[in-house]
């Protein structure tokens, strides 16, 4: 209903528990022109007995069902997802299967944290299998193998054409704009101030890490 609104250029669907997302949702992403292609679908852990220590009733292979569906439905979907390294009862074998969906999935971005202890919660009583160092060591190993992904993800806009919706101008610089592409990804340009809050046609020339630089169209 909101996609035939009049005026409404994009409609973002931010995130689904995996536990939630159903076909229906899927193909309305994919037939609904204005709504953007990207989900935020959060993993948190790709060992299942994790999973099941954090009470999030899905599987490794039920996640990564999903995932194929949206790509098969979806193909220019971005995803970007939560994890959560160092859970008490984690072990390096749990971690090297969160580092399996990272490879399999290859999402755009992902926000990632070391666990810390919330009073109150049942995973507060349990003890860490796991040493300091050694959740340390993970965290960081898992942050190597999705930078790299994130950069590989980027480098494929290269010299393409993207519609941009101008957001904000550089604190430091007034000539240079940023803004979001429909999968979401962080753009900067150099143009006009009064460009803010326009939909402008930008040329990548430069993908980055974190976000794409670009010429205005």
């Amino acid at each position: 209903m909101v996609n035939d609104i009049d005026g409404v250029e994009r409609i973002r669907f931010m995130t689904s528990h995996p536990k939630d997302i159903s076909d229906k949702l899927i193909y309305t992403i994919r037939d609904c022109d204005k709504i953007c292609k990207q989900l935020h679908l959060p993993l948190q852990s790709g060992s299942d007995k994790i999973l099941k220590d954090m009470n999030r009733h899905y599987t490794k292979e039920q996640y990564l069902k999903i995932v194929d569906k949206l790509k098969k439905e979806i193909p220019q979907i971005t995803l970007t997802t939560d994890i959560i390294v160092g859970f008490p009862t984690e072990t390096t074998p749990d971690f090297k299967e969160t580092l399996d969906v990272l490879k399999k999935v290859r999402y755009d971005n992902i926000f990632s944290f070391i666990y810390s202890r919330r009073e109150g919660t049942p995973a507060a009583k349990l003890d860490f299998v796991l040493s300091d160092e050694e959740i340390h060591k993970n965290f960081e190993e898992m942050l190597e193998v999705q930078n790299r992904i994130c950069l590989e993800k980027n480098l494929e806009y290269k010299d393409k054409i993207q519609t941009v919706l101008v957001e904000d101008v550089s604190d430091t610089e007034p000539t240079i704009l940023t803004g979001r592409n429909d999968g979401g990804k962080l753009v900067t340009f150099a143009g006009d101030a009064s460009l803010k809050g326009k939909y402008v046609k930008v040329k990548i020339t430069k993908p980055k890490q974190w976000s794409l630089e670009g010429e205005l169209q």
